[in-house]
């Protein structure tokens, strides 16, 4: 797309399906390589990249000739494979259907980039459910109750 110019900041969110704890610390890392090289392929920039056992936020800068519903489905169905294929977890490992993407504005992003980066001090006080409602609320998104990630019981 010759003379097109962006600038498309996009924070994302999800959760391993079932709100199961299976990111595990000693392989966490090699999996966030491994999306942003995901990412990287498809023509945008990581950011930030970091989460907890049960999900992950990426903050993205986007190309504009690929939908974030398609990133989306890309990153999670190949780290999905390279999560199961190197057997890294008991049964059959998959994302939840679904994410958040929340859009921010480029003086916005190391403060994002930021509270990414401390996903386990930010947990110590808030659950997984309370911050996703939190951004649905700030961002002002519709949602329908009975799709908002459950708590873990």
């Amino acid at each position: 797309m010759a003379n097109t110019y962006s600038q498309i900041y996009v924070h994302f969110v999800f959760s391993v399906q079932n709100r199961m704890s299976l990111i595990s610390p000693k392989w966490q890392s090699e999996l966030y390589q491994y999306m942003s090289s995901i990412i990287m392929n498809q023509g945008h920039k990581t950011y930030a990249i970091n989460g907890m056992p049960d999900h992950v936020h990426i903050l993205v800068s986007m190309n504009p000739k690929q939908a974030p519903s398609d990133l989306m489905h890309s990153v999670k169905r190949s780290s999905s494979l390279w999560v199961n294929n190197k057997r890294l977890v008991v049964g059959k490992f998959a994302w939840q259907e679904g994410f958040g993407a929340f859009s921010y504005g480029k003086s916005q992003i190391p403060k994002i980039a930021k509270y990414i980066e401390k996903q386990k001090e930010h947990h110590k006080k808030q659950t997984f459910r309370e911050e996703y409602i939190q951004f649905l609320k700030l961002f002002e998104v519709e949602y329908d109750e009975r799709y908002i990630y459950k708590p873990i019981e």
